[in-house]
């Protein structure tokens, strides 16, 4: 059995690299946890506002960050890793060299510990189920207009502006984020929409199918007669 303090990573993403091997997508979690172990690599110049965030919605996955993440990486890489190519898309590229250099480290770490490197391909319900398995700690249930609350502590959390899953037209019924960050209110940073059914069955210590299910149609019971009434 792989330890999870066996990668120099927050345990977090340990896991998830971890829970990625069964699930058949270690590839592509492979990237993601590189991706979320630099810092920020979009910028937004003030007097390109528009422009930035047009060349950023390129790469989004419309119900998951971290799927934009590796969309952002895959893309570089099938442009040969290209340092123009990033100052075209508004683009950190030391931070994405530094991502790269990552990526080799944590790749010869699973070949040490004879860890399978598959992909899923486009299958990317596995890469959002292998990440629901590691932020059962930070998943959230829709509470109302674009704010949600943390399914084990209660607090408040809302959906940044900045997130690929805010202008989606609809808003998930649970989420699982990275982190939280404190501005004016609490919003959730690397958003990934998640199925109730998943967290019950990775996390069956901390959550109860039938409880998360139920609730969930009883929110779409909600919505309808909403809807009818208006």
């Amino acid at each position: 059995v792989v330890k999870m303090a066996f990668f120099p990573l927050d345990p977090t993403l340990s896991k998830m690299l971890i829970q990625s091997v069964s699930l058949g997508c270690s590839v592509e979690i492979l990237t993601i946890v590189s991706m979320l172990s630099v810092p920020n690599i979009f910028f937004r110049p003030p007097d390109r506002a528009e422009e930035s965030d047009a060349a950023r919605e390129k790469f989004f996955a419309p119900e998951s960050d971290h799927l934009t993440l590796l969309n952002v990486f895959n893309q570089w890489a099938a442009h040969e890793y290209s340092a123009r190519w990033c100052q075209d898309h508004f683009l950190h590229v030391k931070g994405l060299r530094k991502v790269r250099e990552v990526r080799s480290q944590l790749l010869e770490l699973m070949k040490q510990q004879r860890m399978n490197v598959t992909s899923c391909g486009r299958d990317y319900d596995l890469v959002r189920k292998a990440i629901c398995s590691a932020y059962f700690h930070h998943a959230a249930r829709l509470k109302g207009l674009g704010e949600y609350q943390n399914l084990r502590t209660g607090m408040a959390a809302h959906l940044h502006p900045s997130s690929s899953l805010y202008g989606l037209g609809y808003t998930p019924d649970y989420v699982v984020y990275h982190e939280l960050v404190y501005t004016a209110k609490g919003y959730m940073r690397t958003v990934t929409a998640i199925d109730a059914q998943w967290l019950a069955e990775l996390c069956p210590v901390f959550f109860d199918q039938r409880e998360l299910v139920d609730e969930a149609r009883r929110k779409r019971k909600r919505k309808r007669g909403t809807g009818a009434n208006g």
